[in-house]
Order: structure tokens, then sequence, then C-alpha cells
């Protein structure tokens, strides 16, 4: 599981209330959107290209192919942790676990990962331990009360993922553990065989803007956004109305949401709702991942 530290939390909240601002129809004389702060959007269009350089070389790094990109936890879990085991789910964010036997090795040397829309792509199996040193370095660390989860053996199964060509289903060991029913599932193949993004140094004085996304549904060349908005739309106070742009590379497109708010100042709570933009690519998105524009990672994709 990743590590959450206070920049990537400073980073979410600015998704939620750091947004594009700008009129609803521009004229010629009319100015650019501006973000929050009076910031240009030309801002946000450099952001975006530099998640782009990033990914490049991250893609470069990985022998110039992009693999299989799992979006989010490569780590999951079967079954509900019993009321005995109150610290259990602390333990396994925080990556509290070791073997208390020898694991298997890998019964074959490859599998498939196989997407729900279509195509497959083999993969090298790693063996459990190898996993399980995967999943324990993903861990926060950071949970000293929480006791250590024995894990008594494994075996070779499939875990559901979400990837940047949309979810799929893939190779994975199950874990079994001391005193509880639940098995922890682990993809069984190196998170080193696809692309890994770093996020640019947090700073504080100058935090990445923009409005996260959250996930991305494409259709041909047509791309929905989805992410956290005004709940209400630009007819009525507080509300507000969005629109998207894109910056595209040949590994990865980069979503620019931009908001046309209500006219005028006014005080206004600070609820969320989930809205959606539409924006159109300039070719089919193919293997190409989609980012949110804060830290140029990927996000979930359907494809349909």
């Amino acid at each position: 599981m990743a590590r959450r530290t206070l920049a990537a939390l400073a980073v979410a909240l600015l998704g939620a209330t750091v947004l594009i601002s700008g009129c609803g129809t521009r004229g010629a004389t009319d100015p650019p959107p501006v973000a929050e702060g009076g910031e240009s959007a030309d801002r946000l269009r450099r952001q975006a290209r530099e998640a782009l350089d990033r990914y490049d070389r991250a893609v470069a790094a990985a022998g110039g192919r992009q693999g299989i990109v799992v979006v989010g936890e490569r780590t999951g879990q079967v079954g509900t942790w019993e009321e005995d085991r109150p610290t259990y789910k602390a333990s396994l964010l925080a990556g509290k676990l070791a073997a208390t036997a020898a694991l298997p090795g890998a019964p074959r040397a490859e599998g498939e990962v196989t997407w729900d829309g279509g195509g497959r792509r083999t993969v090298a199996i790693i063996a459990a331990d190898a996993a399980l040193a995967e999943l324990v370095g993903d861990g926060a660390g950071d949970c000293p009360e929480c006791e250590t989860i024995e894990v008594t053996g494994a075996r070779l199964g499939t875990a559901r993922i979400n990837t940047t060509r949309g979810a799929a289903t893939a190779p994975a060991w199950e874990f079994t553990l001391r005193g509880s029913a639940v098995l922890v599932t682990r993809v069984a193949f190196a998170a080193s065989s696809g692309v890994t993004v770093e996020p640019p140094p947090w700073d504080a004085d100058n935090p990445p803007r923009g409005l996260r996304i959250d996930a991305a549904r494409v259709t041909g060349t047509t791309l929905t956004a989805q992410f956290v908005g005004s709940p209400r739309p630009a007819t009525g106070p507080c509300g507000v109305d969005y629109t998207a742009e894109v910056v595209e590379s040949a590994n990865a497109v980069v979503v620019i949401v931009v908001s046309h708010p209500f006219p005028g100042e006014r005080a206004c709570t600070a609820i969320g709702g989930q809205r959606t933009a539409t924006v159109q690519l300039a070719a089919p998105l193919g293997e190409r991942a989609v980012l949110e524009v804060q830290q140029g990672t990927p996000v979930p994709v359907t494809v349909e």
C-alpha cells in the first residue's frame, strides 16, 4: 500500500478546494481563466507539461514500454477482520507482517493479466516471499502499537486491480494469517515490471494547483473526467459549471478542469459533490495513462 504523507494529504485537500475560475464563454478581449490567487491557467498547462515530462522519463526508465501500470492498491484482502483482532487493520496498513514458515516459490514462470474491456498481457510471476516483501515495503511503518501479523502460508490465485487501461484480473498471492480467516492478497508480478512515476518534491510555499480528478472514462476519443466539485450548477448562487482541457504526449494525458462559477462573490459552504467534465482527445487513448494535474500521478480509467 502506498505510503501516506502530510504532503500527500495537503495535495488531496487542495484538490477539493483549488479550482480554476473564469467566465462561461470567452470573448476575444476576455482575460484567460485564472486559478485562485490570480494565477494564470498557463501555470496549470506548464504544470501539466512537467507532469508529462516526468512520466515520459519514467517510461524510458522502464525500457520504453508502459507494461502494466497499477493505479491504487496492489494489496487487498478477502473477508472482514474479526472483532478479537482490533489492530490487524492498522497492522496491514503499516506493513507489519512476517512469515512464520517458508513461503512457496512461483508455481509457474508466467501468468496473464486480463482486462475487462478485452486484451491480455503476460507477466512474470514472482515468489510469494518477494510479493510479501513488496507488501511490507509499501506499508506506512509508523504504528508502534500494532502487533505483527503472522503469515502462515500462501497460494497463487487472482485479484482485481485498477490500471491505466481499465479494471483487470491479475495473478495474486493469497496469504493466510494466524488467528484470522481473512486472506491478504498481493499482485504476483513485480512493481518494477511497470512504470513508476515519482511526484515532484512537496513545496509548502508553492504547492501544486488545480483540481485533482479521481478517475476517467474513455469512449473512442471522448474522455470524461470524474472529480469532486460544487454539488450545484452555475444557474444559481454557489453553483459551478465545469469544462476540461487536456495536454497530451505519446505516453500520457493530463486533464485540467476549468470552473465557471455563478457570477458574483458569495460565502459558500465547502460541500463537495461528484461532478464530471468531458473533453476530446487528439487521438484514441490506446495504452496511454491519464494523469491528474496536481502531482502527475495516474488515475483509474474505464475504457468503453
